[in-house]
């Protein structure tokens, strides 16, 4: 008989956005999505300075994990799995939330490596694609992830930075618009960051980037002026490096508010956005890269992925 597709759902507790990916996986371990969901609940705000999680970020992630919850119920998934990374790895009250997980919504939520985040997050980007050294970057908002390797096969290499919008933006961009004198900081830290935590001989090898997550699939929106967003559009956008700097460029010179306004941003990720450009045209510079092309697919595929050839 010919085996049913599992249904599976994946829940990313980020340090910036709360994710969800309900998606069936056939037979032969190819994922048909869905449902995806993001929602901009800053749980890391506030810990690289305090070292918690705080009730005001704990309230709002909270509220969206009921709503996912109803989600999960509605498509009657078979497996729920939950992952968080840099904000909950960080934070002294990330076990207590991982207990309130469990027992208010159901969900075993594994806090992840750095290095096992890494892991599915090449796996979800790189499914399908073709043979060549390629550069996987996850900016998130508490960390940066770079893995290095051929798709299809285990990563080379793989670093998880202490590199991240929110937290680069606590660090360095205090004022609204920010300074020339701050956005230099910012994008000085993170040139530095990145050559001294990846080998030279590394950066040199890669020929192809994929960028992921919520700062490049932003610019992918913003750069085609994006309303309402489409993923179909933005999955597999070229991001040319001179349109990073151009895009820079117009959202340092605005406030917050005045960034709300931006055509395929949400205002969600107004606060933060700028520290996450920065970081993505810096890593672009250090490895030589005129173009990364964004991906839909990142962590939360990846997960389901390795689930669901598990299960």
């Amino acid at each position: 008989m010919p085996q049913t597709p599992q249904r599976i759902a994946v829940v990313d507790l980020g340090t910036n956005s709360t994710r969800l990916l309900i998606a069936e996986i056939d037979a032969d371990g190819v994922l048909h999505r869905l449902e995806t969901r993001t929602e901009v609940t800053r749980l890391g705000e506030g810990v690289d300075a305090s070292g918690r999680l705080s009730n005001t970020a704990l309230e709002r992630v909270h509220a969206c994990l009921s709503r996912y919850r109803q989600l999960v119920d509605e498509h009657i998934v078979e497996r729920v799995i939950a992952v968080a990374t840099s904000a909950v790895r960080d934070a002294d009250n990330g076990s207590d939330f991982q207990r309130q997980i469990c027992d208010r919504y159901g969900f075993e939520t594994r806090v992840i490596s750095g290095d096992e985040e890494a892991r599915l997050t090449f796996l979800g980007a790189t499914t399908g694609r073709g043979p060549g050294p390629t550069l996987v970057i996850d900016i998130g908002g508490g960390s940066t992830e770079f893995v290095v390797g051929e798709p299809g096969f285990t990563p080379a290499f793989h670093v998880s930075t202490r590199l991240g919008s929110v937290r680069q933006t606590e660090r360095h961009l205090t004022d609204d618009p920010p300074d020339h004198h701050q956005l230099s900081e910012a994008a000085n830290a993170a040139r530095r960051i990145v050559v001294d935590q990846v080998p030279a001989d590394v950066r040199d090898a890669v020929t192809q980037g994929i960028a992921v997550a919520g700062t490049a699939t932003s610019l992918a929106a913003i750069d085609q002026e994006l309303d309402p967003y489409d993923p179909e559009r933005v999955h597999g956008y070229r991001l040319l490096v001179g349109a990073c700097e151009r895009m820079l460029a117009r959202l340092k010179a605005m406030s917050v508010s005045e960034r709300c306004t931006v055509k395929g941003l949400m205002p969600e990720r107004a606060p933060t956005i700028v520290a996450g450009v920065a970081i993505l045209i810096e890593s672009m510079h250090a490895f030589g890269l005129e173009w990364v092309e964004v991906s839909e697919a990142d962590i939360l595929h990846g997960a389901a992925l390795d689930n669901g050839s598990a299960g």
